[in-house]
């Protein structure tokens, strides 16, 4: 059957959480004050790692493109999800819709690579500090920069073009953004080509970054052993803390929601997870590095005293 056959789509109506019926206004209060709250820690870190020299090393040049990364990232998904929220089943164009996943994919791409260049980072800085300064230039760190955001357009151009080539006949999304699986479900003909495509990409944008990560981490221990003393190693495993939390809730939560079997898949269980994703990742970064970080809290501490005399 052609596609000229299909009715042609032209918008879709997010379900959302109309499924938690009055507590409606309780999910958008809780999502609005951590949205806020995310939005006001990626902007003190971006902030105080550009005025505060002290912070001007690649380890804080990545920890800021993260977090601005990560700060448009919500912007593109959760303002819509609480618009849902308040107003129920609200309607995107095709367009718009095609242009959410778009961002999405860029981003969630980019941010996946960026925390693998901080394992990187990590790894010279530990195994290699003599060569440090010169390995991790400014043209390195543009490069890997650079890098990551161009993988991010590679893979949600091969996907946004993979998706919006299918004819639609349902208009339904259940979901509270333009998600992949959720909109792939409401086209008319069969998927298995979008479907193969898909896992391939989560698996390189998920397994790859992992496995290099894996890698920086397993040669970054060795070196921690061959440290003489406990303080030392102790001191010296305390550097990559921090990357390690984000990185295990970050990959955690993505290998569970692109890289488990379609029978396990359930809308409580995927809106679970989209919001772990979405809302709940984006905040662990800067409560992460400003908590667990004394170069950061220092760094906060010295602006904050300079702003105040």
């Amino acid at each position: 059957m052609q596609k000229k056959n299909f009715t042609e789509v032209k918008e879709f109506i997010f379900l959302g959480f109309s499924s938690f019926g009055k507590h409606q206004i309780t999910l958008f209060v809780v999502f609005l004050t951590v949205y806020l709250l995310t939005l006001a820690g990626n902007v003190i870190i971006v902030t105080i790692i550009r005025i505060d020299h002290h912070l001007h090393t690649p380890m804080y040049f990545f920890l800021s493109m993260l977090a601005s990364s990560e700060t448009v990232y919500t912007l593109v998904i959760v303002p819509q999800m609480l618009s849902n929220l308040l107003f129920h089943n609200q309607s995107i164009s095709l367009a718009g819709c095609a242009t959410q996943m778009f961002f999405f994919v860029t981003l969630a791409t980019n941010n996946c690579f960026l925390l693998t260049a901080m394992g990187y980072d990590r790894y010279v800085a530990i195994c290699n500090p003599l060569r440090y300064t010169v390995i991790m230039s400014k043209g390195m760190c543009a490069q890997l920069v650079c890098g990551s955001f161009g993988t991010g357009l590679a893979m949600a151009v091969l996907h946004v073009t993979a998706m919006f080539n299918l004819p639609f006949c349902g208009t339904v999304v259940d979901h509270f953004f333009c998600d992949i699986y959720p909109v792939m479900k409401l086209s008319c003909i069969d998927t298995t080509i979008n479907e193969i495509i898909n896992y391939g990409v989560s698996s390189f944008v998920i397994l790859v970054p992992i496995g290099l990560i894996i890698i920086s981490y397993v040669l970054i221990i060795s070196s921690i052993f061959k440290i003489a003393s406990a303080e030392g190693r102790k001191k010296t495993f305390a550097t990559c803390a921090s990357h390690l939390t984000v990185v295990t809730v970050h990959y955690g939560c993505a290998s569970i929601a692109y890289l488990k079997p379609k029978s396990e898949s359930s809308m409580e269980k995927d809106l679970l997870l989209s919001v772990t994703y979405t809302i709940i990742t984006p905040l662990l970064n800067p409560v992460v590095y400003s908590l667990r970080n004394k170069e950061v809290r220092d760094a906060l501490s010295r602006v904050v005293g300079r702003n105040v005399s």
